[in-house]
C-alpha cells in the first residue's frame, strides 16, 4: 500500500482527481488481473495494486492524468474553443490525442506496454466499459485511455519483474 505521507503534491492531485473521476485504485487493478491473470495463476489483487502504485508514483504518469483530466473537465464544462471543444466532448474517433497521452505513460515500460494497452483499449472492461458510456453526461475522452494506459503499465512493470525473476 502507498505510503501517502511521502508522496509529492503532484501524486496527491493525481489520485485525487482519479477518485474524484470515479476511478478507483481497485479499478484500475481489476484491469491488471484482467491482463496479466492467465500469464500468472497466483497474481493476487495487491500484486497488481502495488504495480499500480508504482506506476503513478512515476512523474510523466501523473502529469498525463493531470493534463488530460483537466482538458475533460473543460470540455465538459464547454470552456473550449472551437472546434476542440466539439472534438473532445464527443470523443471524434479520429482525434487521437487522447491516445498519444496514454502512450506517454504505456511508453514508461517499454513495448509491451503497447501491447497490453490496444488490446484492453479495444477490449474496454471494467471501468473502461463505464468511461466509454457517452450517455452519462461526462466527458471522459482523455481519462478511459489514461486508466488504459495505467493498466496497461503496471502489467508491463508486473511481467517485467517476473520474467527477470526466471533468470536471477
Amino acid at each position: 500500500m502507498t505510503n501517502h505521507s511521502k508522496m509529492t503534491l503532484s501524486e496527491k492531485t493525481a489520485r485525487d482527481w482519479l477518485n474524484k473521476r470515479g476511478v478507483k485504485i481497485e479499478d484500475i487493478a481489476e484491469l491488471v488481473m484482467f491482463l496479466q491473470n492467465k500469464y500468472h495463476p497466483n497474481l493476487k489483487i495487491e500484486d497488481c495494486i502495488e504495480n499500480i502504485d508504482r506506476v503513478l508514483s512515476k512523474r510523466e504518469v501523473q502529469n498525463a492524468i493531470l493534463t488530460g483530466i483537466q482538458l475533460d473537465i473543460l470540455a465538459e464544462k464547454g470552456m473550449l474553443e472551437e472546434p476542440l471543444q466539439s472534438i473532445i466532448a464527443v470523443d471524434e474517433s479520429l482525434y487521437g490525442v487522447d491516445e498519444i497521452l496514454a502512450f506517454s505513460i504505456v511508453n514508461v515500460y517499454g513495448s509491451i506496454g503497447f501491447t497490453n494497452y490496444g488490446y484492453i483499449d479495444k477490449q474496454k472492461p471494467g471501468i473502461l466499459e463505464k468511461l466509454n458510456d457517452h450517455t452519462s453526461g461526462k466527458c471522459h475522452t482523455f481519462l478511459d485511455d489514461i486508466v488504459g494506459a495505467i493498466a496497461a503499465a503496471a502489467s508491463s512493470r508486473l511481467a517485467h519483474r517476473a520474467g527477470s525473476e526466471k533468470y536471477e
